[in-house]
């Protein structure tokens, strides 16, 4: 006889942000892939506006003003939402290994 699985009443809702596009993608499939491997339903993922900041700085040291460089820093995010959880997709995810260079906040609602 197999063990009853309990289902958790809340959702459970994951963000993402990272600066490499790629990575972020990687992570997000890993993630779907291993909530629905334990019964769950995942809604997303869902790509939020992506978050630009740019830097100005000179080129010189001491003159020409308008010589200026110009970086700037790209900031991916994505949104998922698990439905309706069960005690294997919460162990599951906490044994889940992403890359470093992803950000990964979760809530339960």
């Amino acid at each position: 006889m197999s063990t009853p699985v309990t289902k958790l009443n809340q959702k459970i809702r994951i963000r993402l942000k990272a600066f490499d596009y790629r990575l972020i993608d990687q992570s997000a499939q890993e993630i779907v892939e291993t909530a629905k491997r334990t019964g769950a339903v995942v809604k997303g993922p869902v790509p939020l506006p992506t978050r630009i900041e740019r830097f100005d700085i000179l080129r010189s040291p001491h003159v020409n003003k308008t010589s200026r460089d110009q970086f700037e820093i790209r900031t991916h995010q994505r949104l998922m939402d698990i439905v309706d959880p069960t005690d294997k997709t919460v162990d599951a995810l906490m044994k889940l290994d992403l890359p470093a260079g992803v950000d990964v906040e979760i809530k339960l609602q």
